[in-house]
């Protein structure tokens, strides 16, 4: 009983572990560009200091770049969007995973 008990609570560990293994980084900010062609998303990065005049967080002044080639992207990006990133760093890179485009979806929900 004993045994099987350390068992299910190693395997729960293993899944847990796995889970922050699989996690990216998420970043949200306004589109600067994005190059379809080539797709390469620049984004100025906002912080997270959420008001009501700036409902998506406050500007930072960084501007970050992200390979987008193998991301799922939703409403495609356009400049002055504002956009979260999920991403993972591959050595001096920022591999885009997935892009929403988080203005256009509250415009769709009014």
């Amino acid at each position: 009983m004993k045994k099987g008990i350390c068992i299910a609570m190693a395997l729960s560990l293993v899944l847990l572990w796995s889970a922050f293994a699989l996690a990216g980084e998420v970043a949200q900010g306004k589109c600067i560009s994005f190059d379809p062609k080539g797709m390469i998303l620049v984004i100025e990065e906002y912080d997270i200091q959420f008001s009501k005049e700036h409902p998506y967080g406050r500007p930072t002044g960084k501007q970050s770049t992200y390979k987008a080639a193998d991301a799922l992207i939703g409403v495609p990006p356009e400049k002055g969007d504002i956009l979260r990133i999920a991403f993972e760093i591959k050595g001096s890179d920022r591999l885009a995973k997935k892009v929403m485009n988080v203005s256009k979806q509250d415009l769709m929900k009014k």
